[in-house]
């Protein structure tokens, strides 16, 4: 409790923490501050930093690959706010497009375009309309709950009209410069969605599949042997439309005799031996493929025999043809393949202004003529026409091939390539600019520029962006009867004008039915085109529609265009990032953005895709609820998804970032918070943080952290300059593990006033310094738990910013940094490391002193930075004596090297043998003359020290005294020969060791006042007494064995243990009030809560709790509630008590002050241990005529409740119960 005589208050920090439910409170927080739009408003009229959000659909919930992306978002715009900059950050939504019409589909049974005209194009685009908002309220929740910073509010959405208008406007500024045409192309066409998609949609989603492959005969007209040609197709229903044949000019071909049947065939010499059996055919002549062009055979299909006027039926040439797979010769359907199309409309077979060849509808079933197949669905059509040929003679081969192949990103059906009438935007003719254009912006990986998107632009398509679809911007053209008056609208005012009609929205069913006169007076009007816009487009408008750019916000878009950020996943290439870069270039020549992050994906822990059905992966609030929003962001942007490779998510590795990472990080925070409350507490002095003091440091521990944490701080503003993410977060981790690990621990002692109260004052403000820099440099990464950190540590501060995500970015201080004490520091922990590994060889205890450490470096400089940190090295590692030398002979120790076979193997190959004894030949001056260098040049090839390793040999002396070990680098030598002294202050040590675990367990701090009282027996006994003054000094308390002071204080705990096989009982007694669970019970009704083989949130270490019933019974429901709020549990789970199932509240409220288990559904309680006593500590209190029961720890083990509060709960509890 706080003690009004001192000077300052200081509000104590939880010895344990629950990271997710400090979220909660952090976000309530947020919101009560505004602190988003605070942030907003304090960085107004500073220089923008602009950035882009690629909007998703709100047609299903946010998936990991969302949640990643979001995080790396929310990482570089907070981090570009806390550099000085006005970082708007605007949420859109993809609205139109075939995930929501495929939606409505499903759900309305619609079929075809014949449905959609049945109900009519409104009420289809009604129904639509009713589901793109459907999980926005979803999404908003989930996006806030990771700590996401972005406006809602504000959003955009691509079926506002001011968006669509946008739209139109960037349409018609292309049709301006020349780049829309119409043209009939060959088109991954989904007939699922009954609509033609572009190249990228088709690339998104190829699988692999076995289909049919038949090889079928074309007889050649009036041929001497009366042979044929073979040809070979995977798509049987292509074959009805066969209007040629083509092979490759230079390639030699062969006619064959079949030796069984004595027939002549025609294919490729190179394909001969994989279409004929071995040893049933001869070949009877050779020739290029030159010779068999022009030569007329007989159609498989009499279905379109007129076209043999055109030339049809024939042999072409065209060196797309090769000997990779089926016979060499192809069949030509030209309306179902892009080179097909080239080659037929290059013979004169077909014209470009023809009806085409295409007897399939828009679902994809046969029409006329192929009346044989007519109405069957095409990959249904395959057996029938298969067996159709069989009967006519024409089929000379079946089987089946397993291969790639496209399909519909949204429906999952397989794509055909079909002839589609489209309107397309040219982009072939601007290949060059684009790689230009893309060339001048920066990626992180840079390769996905490089390879993946530079390999696409080289290869740039014409843009489909029409769609036969309903539910979309409409394409704002209107076209005469003739096809010879055109119209391309760019705003609804343009529209009215042209109409007459006031336009209030432009989705089809209020445009469709307008009609603009034409120029040509007596001439029908122009009606719109049916077509809408491939929803791509939409969103690759999106820096333009967002601010309803031309129309408004012209001096905003000049501000904000092109962005300094943008960032999606990997798959985004052949998608958003193409499209932005193609409308862009083709509007203002330049890329819409400068820097590009592109993230891999995110995969369930089997390597397998995530899948619902499959359920192979934890829901994402499941893994936040469990370990917070912060666990989850920090675990994905330091994995290698955030250098475009892809993550197997496990969720071991997001309870590793709390283990590793945030409790090492939270525990130095807790210790410095005591430690400042231990300060004013013996000095009677307030503590208050003031930088400047860090000019008086000396300690050369003290100048290590502030150099080591302004070089972090100079780190990663360079790293996150270069968008490097993915290296920040391993340099912020390891500082953490060297602060908690290194600093913190070796200046204990001093932190807590050990060497008087002014070295403790500058202790504390540098530790205070570290840690204050620490969470504004990870608070875009993490941003609740320094938001947690600094709600404590502004009140020690001048600050009066009430969040920490007001502060900038702290500058580097350059007088801090001291390279060198970096660099002796670094070799210091070196050196401990390898005592501490030595010392475990021989499992000698750090506890138990050695005589000696002696350590061995051939450059001076190494010696004398351990010279100057000799102290930290004999306390860590509990020796006597530090001996430094850069003679390793004086030791008789000799070095000997070997290649490291693993590294130099892979690199050397065939040359490791005559390196390998090179290196073994290797001469003690010259190893040392290696390690000086760093290298070795042998037999002409440079060897790093790196891929050798070296091996030092000791004389039977030294190896007899010394353990002895290396790193390559520095030699250390320990002397592990113990004296009696020696073992006797280990055994000191170890009771010292057993009262302060001891302390833990009663949940005591360092300000808690305690006297030990001890009885112990032998050596155990004399140890005790001779190493007394020893052991009250670690301790800070009186160490006796009659308890001499303490008679008056309370036993607060005891404990009975072994130590060395003697008896050592242990009694810390003090004023600290903590209720004997052993004498009385709570005042109120309660409940033990035990886990029986079911996972608490916080490890298996807490599994026990309790609930307390306050008004004597409780129900089935809110016992459930309690226990799931309690342990974190999820899922559902049955109740057990030592009688067996508890399956009704009647039963559950004989139960009164027992345990209560709690097992999977399903499980049966096997082990019934009948526990009497409460698991949690507790206090009763009576005040005024109120009396009650305070756990002060649960679950069993998390404290809840710092005694010193407790009356502060009571005075509440009282006042409600009255």
């Amino acid at each position: 409790m706080y003690d009004s005589k001192l000077p300052q208050e200081i509000q104590r920090v939880p010895e344990s923490i629950d990271f997710p439910a400090e979220e909660e409170k952090i976000l309530k927080l947020w919101e009560s501050l505004n602190v988003f739009q605070t942030c907003l408003k304090q960085s107004k009229g500073k220089p923008r930093y602009s950035f882009y959000d690629g909007p998703p659909f709100a047609t299903g919930l946010p998936h990991y690959g969302h949640i990643l992306t979001g995080t790396i978002k929310d990482i570089v715009t907070r981090y570009a706010h806390q550099q000085g900059y006005h970082v708007e950050r605007r949420f859109g939504w993809d609205c139109h497009g075939l995930p929501v019409e495929f939606e409505i589909d499903k759900t309305l049974g619609i079929k075809g375009p014949e449905d959609v005209a049945k109900m009519g194009i409104a009420n289809y685009n009604a129904e639509c309309r009713k589901i793109v908002t459907r999980y926005v309220t979803e999404w908003e929740t989930i996006v806030n709950r990771m700590g996401r910073w972005i406006d809602f509010k504000n959003d955009y959405k691509t079926l506002y009209p001011w968006y669509m208008e946008s739209i139109w406007w960037v349409f018609q500024q292309l049709h301006l410069k020349g780049l829309v045409y119409q043209g009939n192309k060959i088109m991954p066409y989904s007939t699922a969605c009954n609509t033609p998609l572009s190249n990228f949609e088709s690339g998104q989603n190829y699988k692999d599949v076995v289909d049919p492959a038949v090889t079928v005969t074309l007889p050649i007209v009036n041929d001497k042997d009366n042979a044929s040609l073979l040809i070979w197709t995977t798509t049987p229903w292509t074959l009805p439309s066969n209007l040629a044949a083509c092979v490759n000019a230079q390639m030699e071909y062969v006619r064959i005799k079949e030796i069984s049947s004595g027939r002549y065939f025609i294919v490729m010499e190179a394909r001969a031996a994989f279409v004929f059996k071995e040893g049933d055919y001869e070949i009877v002549e050779r020739f290029p493929g030159k010779a068999l062009e022009g030569l007329i055979y007989v159609p498989i299909f009499p279905y379109f025999d007129y076209m043999r006027k055109q030339g049809a039926f024939r042999v072409l040439v065209d060196d797309y043809v090769t000997s990779e797979s089926g016979t060499g010769v192809v069949h030509q359907a030209a309306y179902f393949g892009e080179d097909d199309y080239r080659i037929c409309l290059a013979a004169g077979i077909i014209s470009k202004d023809q009806d085409p060849v295409c007897p399939i509808d828009p679902s994809g079933r046969l029409t006329k003529p192929v009346t044989d197949f007519e109405g069957q669905y095409f990959k249904d059509a395959d057996k029938n026409i298969i067996a159709h040929l069989k009967v006519a003679n024409r089929l000379y081969h079946q089987t089946q091939v397993k291969h790639s192949y496209p399909f519909c990103w949204r429906s999952e059906t397989p794509l055909i390539y079909r002839a589609v009438p489209s309107w397309f935007i040219r982009v072939e003719h601007m290949s060059d600019t684009l790689q230009k254009a893309s060339s001048e912006t920066y990626w992180v990986p840079d390769f996905v520029k490089e390879k993946r998107f530079g390999n696409w632009l080289r290869e740039a398509r014409d843009w489909a962006v029409s769609r036969n679809r309903y539910w979309g911007t409409p394409i704002p053209i209107w076209i005469s009867p003739s096809g010879d008056e055109i119209r391309c609208v760019g705003s609804i005012q343009e529209l009215e004008s042209l109409t007459g009609k006031k336009i209030t929205d432009l989705h089809r069913e209020n445009i469709d039915h307008l009609e603009i006169p034409s120029r040509t007076p007596g001439q029908p009007p122009l009606r719109r085109i049916p077509e809408v816009f491939d929803c791509w487009f939409e969103s690759g408008s999106m820096p333009f529609a967002q601010q309803h750019y031309p129309f408004k916000n012209v001096k905003e878009f000049d501000e904000y265009f092109p962005a300094d950020f943008i960032g999606e996943g990997i798959d985004q290439t052949r998608g958003w990032f193409y499209t932005l870069l193609v409308i862009s270039t083709a509007l203002f020549g330049k890329a819409p953005f400068k820097n590009l992050i592109a993230n891999g994906l995110v995969l369930a822990s089997d390597g397998q895709k995530m899948s619902k059905r499959k359920k192979n992966y934890p829901d994402p609030l499941e893994i936040v609820s469990k370990y917070g929003a912060d666990a989850l962001r920090l675990y994905l942007i330091n994995s290698p998804v955030v250098r475009a490779e892809n993550l197997r998510f496990k969720e071991e590795g997001v309870r590793d970032v709390i283990k590793d990472v945030f409790l090492p990080w939270y525990n130095a925070f807790r210790f410095l918070m005591q430690n400042i409350e231990v300060y004013i507490q013996e000095n009677n002095a307030p503590f208050h943080y003031d930088e400047s003091r860090l000019s008086q440091v000396n300690n050369i521990m003290d100048k290590w952290i502030l150099s080591f944490t302004q070089s972090l701080l100079d780190y990663v503003r360079k790293e996150m300059a270069l968008y490097h993410l993915y290296n920040v977060i391993p340099r912020l981790t390891k500082f953490i593990q060297h602060l908690t690990n290194w600093y913190v621990r070796m200046n204990r002692k001093r932190l807590k006033g050990k060497d008087g109260k002014e070295d403790c004052m500058l202790a504390l403000t540098t530790l205070f310094n570290v840690l204050f820099n620490i969470i504004k440099l990870m608070a875009p990464f993490a941003p609740f738990l320094a938001e947690h950190m600094y709600q404590y540590l502004k009140t020690l501060t001048d600050t009066k910013s009430d969040s920490v995500h007001y502060l900038m970015l702290p500058e580097v201080v350059e007088s801090l940094i001291d390279t060198k004490i970096e660099r002796a520091v670094l070799r210091m922990q070196s050196v401990i490391e390898l005592g501490r590994i030595l010392r475990d060889r021989k499992t000698i205890p750090i506890k138990y002193p050695v005589p000696e450490i002696v350590v061995v470096h051939q450059d001076q400089e190494y010696v004398d930075d351990i010279k100057l940190l000799e102290l930290y090295v004999l306390s860590e590692l509990n020796v006597r004596a530090l001996t430094l030398t850069t003679d390793k002979s004086r030791f008789g120790i000799t070095l000997r090297a070997e290649p490291d076979f693993k590294i130099l193997g892979l690199r050397l190959k065939q040359d490791l043998k005559a390196v390998t004894t090179a290196i073994k030949s290797l001469t003690d001056a010259e190893i040392n003359d290696t390690v000086k260098r760093g290298y070795v040049d042998i037999l002409g090839k440079r060897i790093e020290l790196s891929e050798i390793k070296l091996i030092f040999k000791a004389d039977d002396v030294t190896s007899h005294k010394y353990e002895v070990l290396s790193d390559n680098d520095v030699l250390v030598l320990l002397d592990l020969t113990p004296d009696s002294s020696m073992q006797q202050e280990g055994v000191a040590r170890e009771i010292i060791n057993r009262i302060q675990k001891l302390r833990k367990k009663a949940h005591l701090v360092p300000t808690d006042e305690i006297s030990v009282i001890y009885k112990a027996a032998g050596d155990l006994a004399q140890v005790a007494s001779d190493y007394k003054e020893f052991i009250e000094t670690a301790i800070q308390a009186t160490f006796s064995l009659d308890g001499h002071g303490a008679q008056n204080n309370a036993v607060i705990i005891e404990e009975k243990q072994q130590l060395k096989g003697n008896d050592l009982h242990l009694i810390l007694k003090g004023t600290k009030k903590v209720s004997s669970n052993n004498v009385e019970g709570p005042f109120v009704n309660w409940l033990n809560i035990e886990l029986y083989r079911v996972d608490s949130v916080y490890g298996n270490d807490y599994r026990k709790g309790m609930v307390l019933i306050p008004k004597g019974t409780i129900s089935i429901t809110d016992l459930k509630n309690e226990i799931s709020t309690l342990f974190g549990l999820y899922s559902n789970f049955d109740l057990w008590s030592t009688n067996g199932l508890i399956l009704n509240d009647a039963s559950l409220n004989k139960l009164k002050n027992t345990t209560i288990y709690v097992t999977h559904v399903g499980c049966k309680l096997h082990e019934k241990i009948t526990e009497s006593k409460p698991f949690c500590k507790f206090v009763n209190f009576k005040e005024n005529g109120v009396q009650g029961t305070l756990l002060l720890e649960n679950p069993s083990g998390i404290v809840t409740l710092q005694e010193q509060q407790y009356k502060d709960v009571t005075a509440i509890w009282q006042k409600n119960t009255h």
